[in-house]
């Protein structure tokens, strides 16, 4: 049995496959690479609703999330990362 998926692949898979500029990739498992919550900022999200910008991440890294146990997603356009950055 594989000990699940790295963090730096899904990372690596997620910064590919959807052009994004910024992912951050937390393993929430305690080590074992089965629940990870992830953040993405990508200009491919622009003009999307949520649901659209989650089902570009779920086709992007369905091989890796059909693996995991948890997999909890934030999306967000440049823009938005930055305002929301800004309030921190």
């Amino acid at each position: 049995m594989s000990a699940g998926i790295t963090k730096e692949h899904l990372e690596q898979t997620l910064r590919e496959k959807l052009s994004a500029d910024h992912v951050e990739v937390t393993d929430t498992s305690g080590g074992c690479g089965q629940n990870y919550d992830v953040i993405i900022v990508s200009s491919i999200f622009e003009g999307k609703t949520l649901l659209q910008k989650h089902r570009l991440v779920n086709d992007a890294a369905k091989n890796e999330i059909a693996q995991l146990h948890a997999f909890s997603q934030k999306t967000y356009t440049p823009t938005q990362w930055v305002e929301l950055s800004n309030k921190k």
